[in-house]
């Protein structure tokens, strides 16, 4: 949702799982013995590093901001329908209506 707050990064990072004893698991164990065991595995994306404050529609970021979102939506198999630009109301962006 908070596209905006990314803006400032040279690469973004997306952890898709996690490696416990050598194993690829994709959810985050339930014991904490567990879980302090966990190396995240990412997938990195680079940034897009542009005030993106002002856009109005999905089209008008950058490329990179745009594979951010598909990425997004290829890995957990839903469509992002709404993100939002800035702080305000007003800067969210519907890409459609899923009512």
């Amino acid at each position: 949702m908070l596209l905006d707050v990314l803006s400032e990064l040279d690469e973004i990072k997306i952890c898709t799982g996690y490696l416990l004893d050598g194993n690829e698991v994709k959810n985050i164990p339930a014991r904490y013995q567990d879980y302090n065991k966990c190396e995240p595995i990412y997938i990195t994306l680079p940034g897009w590093k542009e005030d993106i404050s002002k856009v109005k529609a999905f089209d008008k970021l950058p490329i990179n901001a745009q594979n951010y979102i598909k990425k997004i939506e290829e890995l957990v198999g839903v469509e992002v329908c709404y993100f939002s630009v800035g702080p305000n109301r007003g800067q969210t962006i519907i890409r459609k209506e899923k009512f």
